[in-house]
C-alpha cells in the first residue's frame, strides 16, 4: 500500500511540473516596428484620407454641435474640395503642418484649423479642457479591394476635467499650442455655453499616438484622427518654483521639452539638460528660484507684481529678470 501510493504521488507530481512548464512557457515576443519604416505607411494612409475625403462644418454658435465636422468620402467625379485643398490657405478652415522630431526621425503633424480661437493658447505643458471625437485609419479589404476606412472609437462632448498636455499622447501635445480658448457663459440650467473657442482636426502618425500599444479600441499602429474643440486652459507649475511653465518659456514658440544630452535647448537658462520649466534652480548659482522671487517677509511674490516685469528696477540678486518671460 505504502509502495503503491509512494508511486502515485510520484506520478501526480511528474505531471504537475511538466504542465507547469508548458502553461509558464514565455510567450513570443514580437519586437517594435521599425519608426521610420513605420512612419512612411502612416504618412501615406493620412495624406490618402486628407486627399480622399472632404468635411461638412457646422458653424451655430453658442451651442454645443458648433464647428462638428463630418467627414465625407469624395466618389468618383466628386467636385467637392478635398481636405488636402486647404493646405496654408490664407483663411479658414486651414491645412497646416508642423515638424515634430522624435525617435530619430522627423514626423510631419497635419493638423487642420476650422477657427483659430480668440483666447490665449496652451504650452505644450499647460492643462487643457477639450472636447473631442477620434476615429483611427485602417486599411481593409472587401471583394479583394483595399480601402482606407476611418473608424470611430471615442467622444467626449461635454468634458468635465481637463487634461495635462504632459502625460496625453505627444500629438496632442504637439499641436494643442497651435490653438486657442474661447469665452463662456453659465446658462439657467447649470450648462454652460462655449463661444469663440479654437476647433480643429489632428491628424496624428501611429508614433505621436499608442504606437504598438494600442488600446481596446484602438489596434496597434493606428494612425489616429481627433476633432478638437479648445474651451479653457490651465496654466501648470510643474517644478513649483512659483513661476508658470508658460513663463519659463523662454523663446515664446509654446513647446518645452528635455533634449538629449549635447542638443542645445533654448529653454535651458543654465545648460544643464534641464529646460526651466522642470528646474528648480535655473541658473545653477545654489538658490531655488522660488526663493529668488520671495519678499524680504518669506512671503511668495506673485508673479505679475514682480518689479522686473513691469519695468521698475529692482535688486538683480533677489529676483532673476532673464529667468522668466514678462508677457
Amino acid at each position: 500500500m505504502n509502495k503503491f501510493k509512494y508511486y502515485f504521488i510520484l506520478l501526480i507530481t511528474t505531471v504537475s511540473l511538466f504542465s507547469c512548464s508548458k502553461d509558464d512557457a514565455p510567450a513570443e515576443i514580437t519586437p517594435p516596428r521599425d519608426y521610420a519604416v513605420q512612419y512612411a505607411t502612416d504618412l501615406t494612409d493620412i495624406e490618402e484620407y486628407l486627399k480622399t475625403y472632404y468635411i461638412t462644418v457646422v458653424n451655430h454658435a453658442g451651442f454645443q454641435d458648433d464647428q462638428d465636422v463630418t467627414f465625407t468620402k469624395i466618389v468618383t467625379g466628386g467636385t467637392q474640395p478635398s481636405i488636402y485643398s486647404y493646405l496654408n490657405r490664407a483663411t479658414y478652415p486651414k491645412l497646416l503642418s508642423r515638424n515634430v522630431k522624435l525617435h530619430d526621425i522627423t514626423y510631419k503633424l497635419y493638423y487642420l484649423v476650422l477657427r483659430a480661437g480668440t483666447g490665449i493658447s496652451p504650452t505644450n505643458t499647460d492643462e487643457i479642457l477639450t472636447s473631442y471625437k477620434g476615429d483611427y485609419l485602417s486599411r481593409q479589404k472587401v471583394a479583394e479591394v483595399e480601402t482606407l476606412t476611418a473608424t470611430f472609437f471615442e467622444e467626449s462632448k461635454s468634458p468635465q476635467q481637463f487634461f495635462n498636455l504632459t502625460t496625453t499622447i505627444t500629438g496632442w501635445g504637439e499641436t494643442f499650442p497651435e490653438f486657442k480658448s474661447g469665452t463662456y457663459s453659465s446658462n439657467n440650467d447649470g450648462t454652460i455655453s462655449y463661444k469663440d473657442f479654437g476647433a480643429g482636426v489632428l491628424f496624428i502618425p501611429s508614433g505621436l499616438g499608442y504606437y504598438n500599444s494600442g488600446k481596446v479600441s484602438i489596434p496597434e499602429y493606428a494612425p489616429l484622427v481627433f476633432s478638437i474643440k479648445l474651451y479653457e486652459i490651465s496654466r501648470v507649475d510643474s517644478d513649483g518654483d512659483g513661476i508658470k511653465n508658460f513663463q519659463e518659456d523662454l523663446d515664446g514658440d509654446g513647446y518645452m521639452s528635455v533634449f538629449a544630452t549635447g542638443v542645445a535647448n533654448p529653454d535651458d537658462t543654465d545648460k544643464d539638460g534641464i529646460p526651466n520649466f522642470l528646474d528648480v534652480d535655473d541658473d545653477a548659482d545654489g538658490l531655488s528660484t522660488k526663493l529668488e522671487i520671495t519678499g524680504a517677509n518669506g512671503v511668495l511674490i506673485p508673479f505679475e507684481s514682480i518689479p522686473a516685469c513691469n519695468g521698475n528696477t529692482t535688486d538683480p540678486a533677489r529676483i532673476k529678470r532673464h529667468l522668466v518671460k514678462c508677457n
